[in-house]
């Protein structure tokens, strides 16, 4: 009898030990967005929230964690208990922090739950450029280090290491390209245009008046099929032969040791979410653009462009 009784108390510990995972969630969830209230970061956040909201039963809570380059927010994510009520908006700087040097935390220290956006780096030149395609432009960097100057992105930002890495991929050194940093790709295509860079890595939604206003010409895009929306510029593999992808994005995760049944409830709901009228809508309207990865492939996808990125980082001399 005692022991029956001893069996029966440890079980009933370690059932109230443990999230109720049939009746997940039974409270609210606190999502983390590592970037500032009111940025594109924190819009995609706040949709994909409410959107959660709608599907789960349960209030989903925006908390602004910012600070530091998004270090504070994502280290906040990783740190949080792994009992699925904070989860967060991570982005493609958590695969740049331990190859620079600035933090030590990386997609290792997650559980992926889902992609739901990515904005595919392309290749903008001058539309009086003298380069017709992009292999013509590499052989003219390769031939030519340090002539040309490309803009748009600060160092070591997700556009630079991109095309850094589009560089590195077809054998060109990217340091071969002198960078003149800027906040964004407005004030680098205004750079573009009057001649004082020869590039600018964006995304095409960014690239958008200026290639309508005919003051720019794209080469290729880092993506692994063309954009629904700009079907007339070629990928990098067709362009140039060698597959290169790259850009920024956005995903929801969770910090490790998250139980597997409560990130499959939590994918189903973004997969949902992701793939309703709403979010599509918006992400058009506001020029994001989508990609959907479950919760396996968005792993290898995060883990991956670390590895890429850590590459190019030494190679760019970034390591502090």
């Amino acid at each position: 009898m005692r022991k029956f009784t001893a069996l029966t108390t440890l079980a009933a510990a370690l059932t109230f030990g443990l999230p109720a995972l049939a009746d997940y969630p039974e409270r609210p969830i606190t999502m983390i967005v590592p970037w500032s209230a009111g940025g594109g970061t924190d819009a995609v956040g706040r949709m994909i929230a409410e959107g959660l909201s709608n599907e789960l039963g349960q209030p989903v809570n925006v908390v602004n964690r910012t600070g530091a380059g998004g270090i504070v927010g994502h280290t906040a994510m990783i740190e949080a208990d792994a009992d699925g009520y904070t989860i967060g908006l991570a982005t493609a700087e958590i695969t740049t922090y331990a190859a620079i040097g600035t933090s030590d935390i990386s997609p290792a220290g997650m559980a992926p739950i889902g992609l739901v956006n990515f904005d595919a780096s392309a290749f903008n030149v001058s539309a009086n450029s003298d380069w017709q395609d992009a292999s013509e432009a590499l052989a003219d960097i390769k031939a030519n280090p340090g002539k040309y100057k490309a803009s748009g992105f600060p160092v070591g930002a997700a556009y630079h290491l991109a095309f850094a890495g589009f560089l590195n991929a077809n054998g060109v050194d990217p340091n071969a390209i002198t960078v003149v940093p800027s906040q964004g790709a407005a004030p680098g295509f205004q750079e573009l245009v009057s001649g004082g860079v020869a590039i600018v890595p964006s995304s095409l939604p960014e690239a958008g008046s200026m290639r309508e206003a005919g003051l720019v010409k794209t080469l290729a895009v880092l993506s692994a099929d063309r954009l629904d929306a700009y079907p007339d510029v070629p990928t990098a593999e067709e362009a140039v032969g060698t597959k290169s992808v790259g850009g920024t994005w956005r995903g929801v995760v969770g910090p490790k040791g998250l139980d597997a049944d409560v990130v499959a409830r939590l994918e189903a709901a973004l997969a949902k979410v992701y793939e309703g009228d709403t979010y599509q809508e918006f992400m058009a309207n506001r020029g994001f653009g989508v990609r959907w990865l479950p919760a396996g492939e968005f792993n290898a996808f995060m883990t991956d462009a670390a590895a890429t990125n850590a590459e190019i980082i030494g190679k760019l001399g970034l390591k502090q």
